[in-house]
Formats: C-alpha cells, structure tokens, sequence
C-alpha cells in the first residue's frame, strides 16, 4: 500500500502500552527506527529487553501492568522527568479471549477484559492530560476493534469492551475539543500477532503487524478522529452495522467462535 507521507513531523517522544509483542512492539519498532524515543509498557517486562539493546538509549522499559494505577504514574512521572511531555501516547495493551455467559468460570474473565481492554486505557491515558493541556499539544490514540462495531457470539467480553472503548475515545475527544489535545481512535481488523494466531476461522484482509504499523502512524500522523485498518474491515464492519438484528442474529448464530480458555491472548 503507497501512502502519502504527511506534512506533519513525526513525533519526537511516545509513550506505547502492550508493547512486548505483535503491534505493540511494530509501533515501537517503527517510531524508534525514525529517531524518536519511546517509553514501552508492557506486563511482561523481559520481552522489553531485546527492544531496548537494539536501541540504546532511545527506550524507556516500564514492567508494569494496565490495571495498576499506581505504577502507571510511577512510570509516567520518571519518564516526563527525564523526557518531558510526551508528543504521542498509544493505549493498545489488550487481551482476548472466547466467553460464554453460562459458564460462571468466565464471570472472572470479563471482568479482567474490560478492567485492561477499557479502564486500562483510561487509567494510561489520565496522567498525561493536565500535562498535555498545560502544553496544548498531544496525541491520544486508542487501539479498539472491528469488533466493537456489533457484539460477535462467543466473544461478550471482547466485543463489550472494544464498543467501549470505541465510546470513551469519543467522549474523550469531544472533552478536549479545543485544548490542543487531539483524540484518535484506529478500529483495526484482523492482524497476525500471538493474539489472532489460535482464531479457529477465516480472518479476512489480515495483515501482517509492521504493515499494520505503518498504517495506523499514518492515520496517527493525520490525526484522523476514527479509521479502521484495513479499510475494507470499515467497509464490512459498517455494513455488518446496518444490518436488521433478525438477518444478524440468523447469519451469525451459527459462526466460528474463538475457543474459550484459562490463558489470555494479549497484545
């Protein structure tokens, strides 16, 4: 896919959640090799280490997870000591995982699906505000889903959570209409990372995760307040959309599900 480089100049510092592997790590990856710096977050801290030594000096590693408020700020305050206010914050820690509603096992993980998927976004997002106002410049960008667009059977919690936080990033935008602060909110479809590698069905237009990357800094880059990634999952998705619960229900009823399962697919 060509795309036009922007006018716009390509941040010089970030902050990225999820950052250990699949898009996460692509995005870091891409920022990097353009010079920036860039603070990583991610739950399983070891897997940072290959990103740092491949550029020193230039990564900021933060073993942390989503859910815990308190070590966010931690690392947001070393971070803004050391780097200043961040030009671009990318919320794109998540996981997945299939749910059934009968089965009280999957009560507990619902709740960690929406505790990382939503509040995890809000919670990497809220430090960095009141800085970014005081500067009135800065790039929220939240990773949610396709599949926030209609709730997919096998999948309450995922599809719950990316509606969501397809809702928050909109909310969140408006709020800060006019303080500088821009609000992106990237949709994407299917992209090969650990996540997708166990979905039991066909995922079409999927795409590799550094072409994915590079995708969504363009979007980042244009600012563009909501985009799905690849755009033919927008077309889809907004047809899927339009369609009478009756036709929905009766097409999807019967639809491959992702597995339920004790382990998260995170990314």
């Amino acid at each position: 896919m060509a795309l036009v480089k922007p006018s716009k100049t390509m941040p010089k510092s970030l902050v990225i959640s999820g950052a250990s592997s699949g898009l996460g790590l692509a995005l870091a990856r891409h920022y990097l090799k353009q010079g920036a710096i860039v603070a990583v977050f991610a739950r399983r801290g070891e897997l940072l280490k290959p990103l740092s030594n491949e550029f020193p000096g230039k990564v900021y590693c933060y073993a942390l997870d989503v859910r815990d408020a308190a070590a966010i700020q931690h690392a947001v305050s070393d971070f803004m000591q050391q780097v200043g206010c961040p030009d671009v914050v990318i919320a794109n820690a998540g996981v997945s995982i299939g749910t059934l509603t009968e089965y009280a096992e999957d009560v507990d993980a619902f709740q960690q699906v929406m505790d990382i998927n939503v509040l995890g976004m809000v919670k990497t997002f809220q430090p960095f505000v009141t800085a970014m106002r005081a500067a009135r410049r800065g790039t929220l960008v939240g990773i949610a889903s396709v599949a926030g667009f209609r709730g997919l059977p096998g999948a309450g919690a995922y599809s719950a959570s990316k509606a969501a936080a397809i809702a928050y990033l909109e909310s969140l935008r408006v709020e800060l209409r006019g303080s500088g602060i821009k609000v992106v909110t990237i949709c994407p479809g299917y992209i090969k990372t650990p996540m997708t590698k166990i979905n039991p069905y066909p995922m079409p237009f999927i795409l590799e995760a550094d072409e994915a990357a590079k995708r969504m800094v363009y979007a980042i880059e244009r600012q563009v307040a909501c985009t799905v990634i690849p755009w033919q999952m927008g077309v889809i998705g907004h047809m899927l959309k339009l369609l009478p619960n009756w036709l929905y229900d009766r097409l999807f009823a019967n639809a491959p599900r992702k597995p339920r399962s004790l382990k998260f697919d995170r990314f």
